[in-house]
């Protein structure tokens, strides 16, 4: 389940990354490749493919940092738990 998650969040996310430079543990805010209006679309894509509904406390910045977090968050949404506790 998270392998496919995570395949389809680095997907996304790779579009706005030069070739060859997304990591899943790299923060993609402070690459300077994204902006707080990317956020917005990562939310969409996740809601819309992914997760369903993200509640508003769930909506922070820190949550969508990386492939990694992002692919936690998702698990989180589904009843999962996070990739961390599951491997």
């Amino acid at each position: 389940m998270f392998s496919d998650v995570r395949s389809e969040i680095r997907d996304f996310v790779a579009k706005r990354f030069p070739e060859g430079r997304l990591q899943d543990n790299r923060d993609i805010f402070e690459s300077g490749f994204v902006n707080s209006l990317f956020a917005m679309e990562l939310v969409m894509f996740i809601e819309q493919n992914l997760g369903g509904r993200i509640p508003n406390d769930e909506l922070m910045l820190d949550n969508f940092r990386t492939v990694d977090v992002m692919t936690d968050l998702v698990g989180r949404l589904n009843g999962h738990g996070t990739a961390t506790e599951v491997a």
